[in-house]
C-alpha cells in the first residue's frame, strides 16, 4: 500500500473537546475541501461511546470520502493509585474496540505512557507503563488493532508532561515490549525537537518499528520559544525523515497535527506532504 495522509485538527482541538462549541460532525464536514485520504480522531471528541453515535461517526467520516486510520488517545498508565492504573487499561480497552469500529483491521489506536508525576521515579514508571500495555495486547490482537505509542510531550489535558518525552526513556520503555504486529512506534519529529532529542536519530533508532506518524513542524520565534506551524517550513528535516522510514519500508499513514492560524494552513502543509512523499514513496 502507498503511504497515505490523513487530517488531525489541531487547530481545533479545544473547540470539539473542551469548549464543544463544534462537534466532530462540523469538523468531518469542514475537512472535505482537504486533500487527504483519512481523518484522524481523538478520543475526547465523542460526545458519548453508544455505537448508535459511533456509527454515525464512522458514516459521517465514510460518507465525506474518508478512512479512519488512526484513533488519538491519552492513557495515564503512571498513576501511582493501582485502581487508578486498572481504569486507564479497561478504558483503553475500550479505545482499542472503538479503533475496530470506525478504522477496521488494522487502524492505529495510540497509547501514551501517563504524565511524568514527580513522586513516581524512572524504574517504577517504567514497569507500570509495560504492565498496563502489556495487558492491553491481547485486546488488540483480537480486534486486530495496532498500538502506536507516541514520543509525546504532554496531552492538553494533563497536568504533566509526558513521562517518556525525553528519547532515553522511551527506548527503555520500547525495549520493554518486544510485541511487533500488535505494537510499534507512531513517530512524531515535532515531538522530538521539544523533548530536546534530534528527531532524525530518534527515527533511525525505530524505523523498523514505525507502525504511524504525525507530521507537524515547529519554527523558532524571535524570543526564542517553539510554535506550530506550516510542515516543511520548520525545523524538520522531512528529506531524511522520509529517506529513512522509505529505506525502513514503510507504508502506513502520515497524519498531520497542524492549521494553528487556520485551515489554509492545514491546505499547505497537505501540499507539501503529498509532492514528498510521492518524491519517496513512489
Amino acid at each position: 500500500m502507498p503511504v497515505r495522509l490523513s487530517a488531525f485538527p489541531k487547530c481545533y482541538l479545544d473547540d470539539i473537546a473542551g469548549r464543544r462549541t463544534m462537534t466532530v460532525f462540523e469538523w468531518i464536514d469542514m475537512a472535505r475541501g482537504l486533500d487527504a485520504d483519512g481523518l484522524e480522531m481523538y478520543e475526547l471528541f465523542f460526545t458519548s461511546l453508544d455505537p448508535v453515535y459511533l456509527d454515525s461517526v464512522g458514516d459521517a467520516i465514510r460518507s465525506a470520502g474518508f478512512a479512519m486510520p488512526m484513533l488519538c488517545c491519552s492513557p495515564d498508565f503512571t498513576q501511582p493509585d493501582p485502581d487508578a492504573r486498572r481504569r486507564a487499561v479497561d478504558h483503553e480497552a475500550r479505545m482499542i474496540e472503538v479503533t475496530r469500529r470506525l478504522g477496521g483491521p488494522g487502524a492505529v489506536c495510540r497509547v501514551l505512557s501517563g504524565q511524568r508525576y514527580p513522586e513516581v521515579g524512572r524504574e517504577q514508571g517504567l514497569d507500570w507503563v509495560a504492565e498496563c500495555i502489556g495487558a492491553l495486547l491481547p485486546v488488540a490482537r483480537d480486534n486486530e488493532v495496532v498500538l502506536g505509542l507516541e514520543n509525546h510531550f504532554k496531552d492538553g489535558f494533563w497536568h504533566y508532561p509526558e513521562f517518556a518525552q525525553q528519547q532515553d526513556v522511551f527506548l527503555d520503555l520500547l525495549e520493554r515490549i518486544p510485541e511487533r504486529r500488535y505494537f510499534g512506534v507512531q513517530y512524531d519529529p515535532s515531538n522530538a525537537i521539544v523533548a530536546g532529542d534530534d528527531p532524525v536519530e530518534l527515527l533511525r533508532r525505530v524505523a523498523d518499528r514505525v507502525v504511524s506518524m504525525h507530521a507537524s513542524d515547529r519554527f523558532l520565534t524571535p524570543s526564542g520559544e517553539l510554535h506550530h506551524g506550516v510542515t516543511g517550513k520548520g525545523l524538520n528535516d522531512y528529506d531524511a525523515i522520509f529517506r529513512i522510514l522509505a529505506d525502513a519500508g514503510y507504508s502506513g499513514w502520515i497524519s498531520i497535527e497542524d492549521g494553528m492560524n487556520g485551515i489554509d494552513e492545514m491546505r499547505q502543509s497537505l501540499a507539501f506532504l503529498r509532492e514528498r512523499t510521492a518524491r519517496y514513496f513512489a
